[in-house]
């Protein structure tokens, strides 16, 4: 056992992560991973997800990372991923709702079934996680953390069931600090603005010029670049920690200023 499991940030807490097969979910494993804690990865993504299991078990065979498969749109699919979490490991501390995605259509093009996929994963999968995992948090409280995006409190072109589904995540971020804090478990949100993750390099490779789009959005940011999963994984971090203790249903923007640069 190394000094940060046993003294690390989230020494000896078990956190559920969900997306976590990549991206910045698999970034908030391992940061999390690094300070003591026993991770556990909820995706639908079973082949990328078993190869971030691999590489964080070899990291940490003491405390080997577990995968649950779920599709969060399921509720079945949740209830039973939460079943086999409690069976493990009985108990959750920090639950990271970070599974989401994306669609870019003009509204027109939208059909009822891609927004009701979008809105399913990315805002009912959150409250169904919460909903089944609330029973496992310990009496001395614990922390959610809900992924959200600069989506959800600025317009971008194309991204409306998106942008819907991150604001209605801001809202139920603040309505669980307030129902939750009673049993001392704090809430809190965070928006991310570009970070370069497979979503965002799927997003050029359908864009006419790539390169001259990624460098157009990276010179929108005033600290001229865009984020890395690591920078959304150290705020997880901080807001997952006791450093935070009295911090709760805030909102906490890593985007390198571009809404500051929006409203200028």
């Amino acid at each position: 056992m190394n000094s940060h499991e046993k003294s690390g940030k989230l020494a000896g807490r078990v956190g559920l992560i969900t997306g976590g097969a990549q991206g910045i979910g698999r970034a908030i494993a391992e940061r999390f991973q690094s300070e003591g804690a026993y991770v556990v990865l909820m995706d639908r993504d079973g082949a990328t997800a078993s190869e971030t299991v691999r590489q964080l078990t070899e990291h940490r065979p003491s405390a080997p990372t577990i995968f649950l498969q779920a599709d969060l749109s399921d509720p079945d699919q949740v209830h039973r991923a939460i079943d086999d979490l409690k069976n493990r490991y009985g108990r959750i501390d920090v639950l990271v709702n970070n599974a989401g995605i994306e669609l870019d259509k003009p509204i027109g093009q939208i059909s009822a079934c891609e927004w009701d996929r979008i809105l399913n994963v990315n805002l009912r999968g959150a409250f169904l996680l919460v909903q089944h995992a609330l029973s496992l948090f310990p009496e001395s409280g614990g922390t959610i953390v809900n992924i959200s995006s600069i989506h959800a409190t600025h317009a971008f072109p194309h991204s409306i069931p998106y942008a819907c589904s991150k604001a209605g995540l801001l809202a139920l971020t603040r309505n669980l600090a307030l129902e939750l804090a009673p049993r001392r478990i704090r809430v809190n949100a965070i928006c991310p603005g570009y970070i370069d993750t497979r979503l965002w390099e799927e997003y050029l490779r359908h864009t006419p010029d790539p390169d001259a789009v990624a460098s157009q959005t990276t010179a929108l940011h005033p600290v001229g670049r865009r984020g890395l999963p690591a920078d959304v994984a150290e705020a997880a971090l901080f807001l997952a920690s006791d450093g935070a203790s009295f911090i709760t249903g805030t909102n906490l923007v890593i985007d390198g200023g571009l809404t500051i640069r929006a409203h200028a």
